[in-house]
């Protein structure tokens, strides 16, 4: 019996796409549900990926981001600026761009529509 206040559990897989000067761009894109039981699988791929290349966070197949989520979100961005990495994020339901302009993440990176938008802007 599936319980519906029950979290989906958080995925992430990481892609290495190529920018269109022939950089590369690592993507995580996140599934389920973005909460603080996203920590390992969120900052787990981040570790993972090149701190040589751009990150894009894909939001198209995430359902829900609570605040810890939304902190977990904003401790990876603020690590990429640490570092000079940039990042952006894309596929956000309107409801969660204006979370995130609200909470100030677009300070650390900037929210696109789709994945092409974000690459043409990192290229």
């Amino acid at each position: 019996m599936n319980n519906p206040n029950m979290q989906a559990e958080t995925k992430v897989q990481m892609d290495q796409i190529a920018d269109s000067n022939g950089g590369q761009i690592s993507v995580l894109r996140l599934s389920g549900d973005m909460s603080s039981s996203s920590r390992e699988a969120l900052m787990g791929s981040y570790a993972g990926a090149s701190k040589n290349h751009p990150v894009l966070l894909d939001f198209t197949k995430v359902d829900y981001i609570n605040s810890s989520g939304i902190a977990l979100v904003i401790q990876v961005m603020m690590e990429a600026a640490k570092s000079g990495q940039k990042v952006a994020a894309f596929g956000l339901t309107p409801h969660f761009e204006k979370v995130f302009t609200m909470v100030g993440i677009t300070k650390y990176a900037k929210l696109y529509k789709d994945q092409s938008a974000a690459v043409a802007a990192l290229s």
